[in-house]
């Protein structure tokens, strides 16, 4: 049987709560910011919502050591070989001495955060609010909420030394090429992007060997710098290489 857990409350920091209202009374806030052209003052409430998320979420991470963020879809369940592999994930990282991180959320997700909390180790989420699937997991040491999708991709990549994909849609994939792209680009070191999930990666991977490299729009170092691996033991030594 699994173990019962009490869910954690979102971090929040003294005489937050100002910022916090300003931060949710608008229901839609994202969509409505990017419906196109808007007046000035309209504007300049978005941005200050925008850093007021950005310190939130600054001031509520403080840890020690280092940390991987681990990607993947919300929808695998309990059982499946992607959740049960992407929780042997989060035990071997937590063993190591690795805090996990993830977007907080069902599924991968919940599975990267219960390895590690089953281990001892640091287990965080950037959640995201969205009318369906991403309630916060109930493995998780702290998390913050955000409104936005840009925001929260920052999160999860500023804090970490090291990327692990697990199979994921849309939402996964945004996130492996955000880090790809800031890699390729200079933006960010070349901390280890690591692929997991076997098969479910092939068709992506021709994708970029066969059609993007022969066209000339990457290089063979970009394809090069993704490391595909089968175990968490292989993905550890990889990480701790670097």
């Amino acid at each position: 049987m699994v173990e019962q857990h009490k869910k954690k409350v979102p971090i929040d920091r003294p005489g937050e709560s100002a910022e916090r209202s300003l931060l949710t009374h608008v229901e839609g806030a994202e969509k409505a910011f990017l419906a196109g052209k808007r007046n000035r003052e309209s504007d300049l409430e978005s941005v200050v919502r925008f850093f007021l998320e950005f310190l939130r979420g600054f001031e509520s991470f403080d840890f020690e050591g280092p940390c991987v963020t681990v990607f993947g879809s919300a929808r695998f369940p309990e059982g499946h070989p992607h959740y049960e592999l992407a929780r042997k994930v989060g035990n071997a990282l937590a063993k190591a001495g690795y805090v996990v991180m993830t977007g907080g959320g069902p599924g991968i997700m919940e599975a990267a955060n219960r390895g590690a909390h089953e281990a001892g180790g640091l287990s965080l989420g950037c959640n995201i609010r969205l009318p369906r699937e991403q309630e916060p997991n109930p493995y998780l040491d702290r998390f913050i909420e955000f409104e936005h999708f840009f925001i929260r991709k920052v999160m999860l990549v500023k804090y970490s030394c090291a990327f692990i994909v697990m199979p994921g849609g849309f939402g996964t994939l945004d996130e492996a090429f955000e880090v790809i792209t800031l890699v390729q680009t200079g933006k960010l070191e070349r901390f280890p992007i690591i692929s997991m999930g076997g098969e479910f990666w092939t068709e992506l991977r021709a994708f970029a060997r066969d059609v993007m490299l022969k066209e000339g729009v990457i290089s063979m170092q970009d394809v090069d710098f993704i490391h595909d691996v089968a175990t968490p033991e292989e993905a550890l030594a990889i990480i701790q290489q670097r």
